[in-house]
């Protein structure tokens, strides 16, 4: 990859970021934003399930968004990221310490994450994510 391309999607990913923390804080908008709007998109959520279509990930992004108030903190933990031509990835644990809707107590998430993004008009688009809970091995 070129060094541009490199620093491209570098600067993405810090707003890739920012987003996150918007979004556990109730505020799906930036989110949608760097969301792609165009078929294929899915998302695999971390209490199961999944959606498939750009339209159908947006309305749940939306949605899932209304569960947390402010307050609510996350970070990303990012093992290793990459892109080529027009797709990009990264892979790693989110973080999370999240003020649900209905609880007293904050509550600790610790999420492993893939994301896959494509370069569409000249900006990356998230085009997938897969969430789950990560535990810790049993031995």
């Amino acid at each position: 990859m070129k060094s541009d391309e490199s620093r491209d999607f570098a600067t993405f990913l810090r707003d890739r970021e920012a987003a996150a923390r918007a979004y556990v804080r109730g505020d799906a908008g930036p989110l949608r934003q760097l969301a792609t709007r165009t078929d294929p998109a899915t998302f695999f959520g971390p209490r199961g399930g999944h959606e498939a279509g750009a339209e159908k990930v947006d309305a749940r992004y939306s949605r899932d968004a209304e569960s947390f108030t402010a307050g609510s903190k996350t970070h990303f933990e990012v093992l290793h990221q990459g892109a080529s031509g027009d797709l990009g990835y990264w892979v790693g644990y989110q973080h999370a310490s999240v003020h649900l809707r209905g609880k007293d107590d904050p509550v600790s998430m610790r999420l492993r994450v893939t994301e896959v993004f494509r370069h569409e008009d000249g900006a990356w688009k998230l085009i997938h994510r897969h969430a789950d809970a990560a535990e810790e091995p049993t031995r």
